[in-house]
């Protein structure tokens, strides 16, 4: 069996009790070491066997699982391997083999940069939408998907991989809709040790980078709702507000 695990985005103690009891089990741990947190192999067995993906093709990941398919087989993605992964190729490829797989999902990087920020992003009157999306790169983005498009919506927004474009980025996003003077921010590594978070606006992206020598490894965030101001309280826990489990409170008179 292959288990598909998020490792988190950075912390070793943000992966899930499940993906970490998987690791526990492994015999045969496939991580991508360019963006895993090394330390997660410390929960696996002293007999489990290693092998970093960042060296390796798809072609050479899919034989590793083939030769050791009687093994249990932890496949190690950063954060959810549900976003940015490359985890359906090789979910495809497993197919064709007959060989069964699970997901164990994972805390993907803009949630942990939310909660180094405290940061909520759906505010009631502000925003009720969160957008995942990146810039073009080596992989391309439908046109539909445009960054222009998306931020129309001046919607929260977090962009991954995206780090070393970022004079295009804030360009893109000042001509879709955001204004510059939007609130933004710049985490570096987020969850892990040397993290870092800058807080900015989406015009100053760039300057803000540059102040700080960031090139990769980084999440932009952006929307009003970074500011957490003028925002509306929530009806969830207004006293006029009926639910299954509470009724209203009737105001004094």
């Amino acid at each position: 069996m292959v288990y598909f695990v998020g490792a988190g985005c950075g912390a070793v103690d943000l992966i899930t009790v499940r993906g970490m009891r998987l690791l526990e089990r492994a015999d045969i741990v496939i991580y991508a070491g360019s963006l895993v947190n090394p330390e997660l192999l410390q929960y696996t067995k002293p007999e489990c066997r290693s092998y970093d993906s960042s060296r390796l093709t798809l072609d050479e990941v899919i034989g590793i699982i083939q030769r050791e398919q009687e093994a249990e087989i932890v496949r190690l993605h950063t954060g959810d391997a549900s976003v940015y992964g490359a985890v359906r190729e090789q979910m495809d490829e497993l197919d064709k083999l007959g060989i069964a797989y699970e997901s164990c999902p994972g805390v993907s990087a803009c949630f942990g940069a939310a909660a180094s920020l405290n940061l909520e992003y759906t505010l009631p009157g502000v925003s009720q939408s969160l957008i995942i999306t990146r810039m073009e790169g080596k992989t391309a983005v439908p046109p539909k998907e445009s960054i222009e498009s998306f931020a129309a919506h001046q919607a929260s927004m977090a962009v991954y991989l995206s780090a070393g474009m970022l004079p295009e980025l804030g360009r893109r996003l000042i001509a879709g809709g955001y204004p510059p003077e939007t609130p933004a921010a710049l985490i570096y590594k987020a969850t892990w040790p040397e993290e870092e978070a800058h807080l900015c606006t989406v015009g100053t992206l760039a300057e803000t980078a540059r102040e700080h020598g960031i090139t990769k490894t980084a999440l932009v965030l952006a929307g009003e709702a970074l500011a957490h101001r003028q925002y509306q309280k929530s009806r969830l826990y207004a006293p006029d507000f009926s639910t299954e489990f509470r009724k209203a409170k009737e105001r004094p008179q």
